[in-house]
Order: structure tokens, then sequence, then C-alpha cells
């Protein structure tokens, strides 16, 4: 990643942005206002192949009892021994793909998102400096890939679908590549990305 690339997206990251929402596209949802989110961080490392920028996804486990098979960010629920919501990115990508957090370069964080299971989610950008060992966590990632950054921040390949959830039709965005079928909360944060670095 060039110095200029590098600046680019700190300026883009440092304007002020609206939070996101898992709600976003379904303004007949009326959230309670004393509802408490549980705070999370998750790292978008962003990585260089033969000098085209890529970024790296998951495929979660079709084992797991909360979202099965979809794809999404390595990160977490922010603990106790975390300093802060990147500090929690950076330490659940390197449980759960193996991603040294000394390799990793912070760039800037996304407003945070609202999750439909109560989270408040800090998107946290970051370019790998270095190649690493992927080493998916057993149990908890399927797969993990890399989709090409162009692709994810161009507004033009985001649609919006929907599908009924308890009982109700929600809309929510996807953003398709390849086999991956990329929507929701994941979808939710790339697209506020493609509006914070267009803004």
């Amino acid at each position: 990643m060039t110095a200029e690339q590098v600046e680019g997206f700190r300026t883009a990251l440092a304007r002020t942005g609206v939070g996101s929402s898992d709600f976003d596209l379904n303004p007949d949802v009326v959230l309670p206002p004393e509802r408490k989110l549980r705070p999370a961080g998750v790292l978008a490392p962003i990585i260089e192949r033969s000098g085209t920028l890529h970024l790296l996804l998951t495929k979660r486990s079709s084992a797991l009892k909360h979202h099965p098979g979809q794809i999404a960010f390595p990160g977490g629920k922010q603990d106790d021994g975390d300093a802060d919501v990147i500090a929690a990115a950076l330490r659940e990508a390197h449980e759960e793909i193996g991603l040294p957090p000394d390799i990793v370069d912070v760039l800037g964080t996304l407003p945070a998102h609202e999750t439909v299971t109560s989270f408040r989610v800090t998107p946290v950008i970051a370019f790998v400096r270095d190649t690493f060992d992927i080493k998916p966590e057993p149990g908890e990632v399927e797969e993990v890939f890399a989709v090409p950054l162009a692709h994810v921040l161009n507004p033009d390949n985001y649609i919006v679908e929907s599908r009924r959830w308890r009982g109700d039709r929600r809309h929510y965005y996807v953003v398709p590549y390849g086999p991956y079928y990329i929507w929701g909360a994941t979808a939710r944060m790339l697209r506020a990305w493609t509006q914070q670095m267009t803004s």
C-alpha cells in the first residue's frame, strides 16, 4: 500500500460519519431506547497481492449456533482484558485467523454498527504489512478468503434483498462475490465504508 493510499484511508476514516445498524433498511422497526448494547470490535484486514489490495473475510463454521456459514469479519465482543474495541478486534483476528497483531497497522475505525443480537460493533480498518500463515480457528472458522477491496468499496456492487424474519419482511444489503454471499451486518458495514470513502 502506497503512502498516498494510507493517507487516503486515514483521511476518510477520520471524517465524522453516521453509525449504521441491521435495521437501516427497515424503518418500521422501533427499537427500545433503554436497550443495552455490548461493545465489540471486528477487523477489516487489508492485504496486498500482486500490487492489488484485497480484504480478508471469514466464512463461519456451519456448526456454530449463531450465524452458521455466514460471511464475517474476524472479531468479537470486547472482553474485560481488552483496552478497547480495537484491542478486541486485534485479539480476535489473532485467534480466528492467526493474524499477528504486530504486523497490523490500524488506519482508523468506522462509526459503530448495531446488530440484531444487541452488539455495538466497531469496524477497525487496518493494513497487514507482511505475509502470515492463515490459520482458521477450528470449530469457529470454516474458511478465510480474500476479496478485491475495489469490489466491496464500489457502491454499484450492492443490492438490496429481503426475507422473512420473526414474522416480518426484513431488507438487507448484499454484495456478492463469486461463490460468496456477503450479506447482513457484514455487507451493511462494508456499505458504510463505501459511504465514508466517498463522503
